[in-house]
């Protein structure tokens, strides 16, 4: 199974900025896998210690935390030399153990020839306490699910993919390749890009399997919140995790604390809300009142829509029968487009996109997505079916007169003068698109 960000890993080892490695994300997104492939292709060994798995292996990290001394002492616990330059050291779940997360800074400064990664299901929980190591000793990447481009690449459709990658510009692709990658799309909404419950049904097509592998990973979710979680924090994590698919099927779909629980109050629930981001299991949108650069300095930090990580998930949750993925577009507009609009969140972050979205103050209008793109501000429009209306576009044109606005339907694409229709599928174009971006050739919206 091919994961995009494995060119990350390989231009991290030959970096000249090489550090200690963080790899972060979700429980379940494939980290192990990963930093155990990229040791086996990548090095000509590595040598794998799990700190949830073996205990014993904090030991090793009481008491002066020199990089040789460690080296050493690991080496002979596996019984075989851990070699600069050669292995890679991988240190999982690293978070179970604070000593060896402060043991990196030394390997950066005193054991550079080494090459060590380290991964965490809970990392992001770790990293957000205060004094968990020095700032500016490690590099970072984030696993994210499966994106719909490596989705196809594990249902053995790459020229699917590279019909994708080949695209350039707004001209409709071949209806047989649209219609096509709208039925992967389909498919793509039940199964998500959780790894396990891709591979799967990649080798069984079996959605219902699918479906309960799902449902496992939400449980083991569910049983993080009582191991890792502050006590008091239990109970509202649980409440607004569970709340995700209600809040999305709102007409307005702000995050309303009092739709959790009708006492919960934003203060008593904030922490709750920060533990399942730091987690990776949400992704927050913040409202931005204007469409001017930087998004982040116009946001409003009280006003936020939450997505689950994965729209398969999201689809477990929300107990939607597999079944619908048979009936059409059906599966597109499910509870008032909810599936479509987590779906396209996911995407965005899967670009490393942060995500806002656009409502005037004391105005109906409403935009799902204000991107930040190859420094264009464009605004993204969400529609789960082939509905072409754009009335909040307009809205957002006449105050802010931007170069570009793009929507995303189950259309082909199609140019407006200054509104691109955008086929769900093809959010991953997204940053080519914007690159070949002529102002001067777009025409008044």
């Amino acid at each position: 199974m091919n994961r995009d960000v494995y060119k990350d890993l390989m231009a991290w080892k030959t970096s000249v900025r090489r550090k200690p490695l963080l790899l972060k994300g979700a429980r379940q997104t494939g980290k192990t896998w990963l930093l155990k492939e990229f040791g086996r292709k990548a090095y000509e060994n590595y040598a794998y210690f799990n700190f949830e798995e073996d205990a014993g292996l904090r030991s090793f990290f009481n008491g002066r935390l020199d990089p040789q001394r460690l080296i050493e002492n690991l080496s002979v616990y596996r019984g075989r030399p851990i070699r600069p330059e050669k292995d890679l050291l991988i240190f999982d779940e690293i978070q179970a153990c604070n000593e060896a997360l402060n043991a990196l800074k030394y390997f950066q400064e005193d054991a550079g020839d080494y090459h060590v990664a380290a991964a965490g299901s809970l990392l992001g929980i770790k990293l957000s306490t205060p004094n968990s190591f020095p700032v500016g000793k490690v590099n970072f990447i984030h696993l994210h699910p499966m994106s719909f481009p490596e989705f196809l690449d594990a249902m053995g459709e790459h020229r699917y993919r590279q019909v994708l990658e080949n695209i350039s510009g707004i001209e409709p692709i071949l209806n047989p390749f649209h219609e096509e990658l709208t039925r992967w799309l389909r498919i793509y909404y039940c199964v998500g890009g959780m790894p396990e419950a891709v591979d799967h049904y990649a080798n069984t097509r079996d959605l219902a399997g699918a479906r309960q592998i799902q449902k496992e990973i939400l449980n083991s979710y569910i049983l993080d919140f009582a191991k890792h979680a502050p006590t008091s924090d239990i109970p509202k994590l649980t409440h607004i995790w569970d709340s995700v698919p209600a809040q999305l099927a709102r007409e307005n779909k702000k995050f309303i604390f009092s739709a959790v629980r009708k006492s919960a109050r934003s203060r008593e629930y904030e922490s709750a809300v920060l533990w399942l981001e730091d987690a990776g299991l949400i992704h927050r949108s913040f409202l931005v009142t204007t469409g001017r650069q930087p998004l982040k300095g116009y946001m409003d930090r009280d006003c936020f829509k939450v997505y689950a990580l994965d729209v398969g998930l999201l689809g477990a949750m929300a107990n939607l029968p597999v079944e619908v993925v048979v009936q059409g577009d059906r599966l597109f507009t499910e509870f008032k487009g909810s599936l479509t609009e987590d779906y396209v969140a996911q995407q965005l972050r899967v670009l490393d996109l942060d995500l806002f979205y656009w409502k005037p103050a004391g105005g109906m209008a409403e935009v799902d997505f204000i991107l930040s793109l190859d420094r264009e501000i464009i605004p993204l429009e969400v529609k789960a079916g082939i509905n072409p209306k754009s009335k909040s576009l307009r809205s957002y044109a006449a105050r802010f007169h931007p170069s570009l606005m793009c929507r995303v339907t189950l259309l082909n694409f199609k140019k407006e003068a200054a509104l691109w229709n955008i086929p769900l599928y093809a959010i991953s174009c997204l940053p080519i698109l914007a690159k070949a971006l002529d102002s001067s050739q777009i025409k008044e919206f």
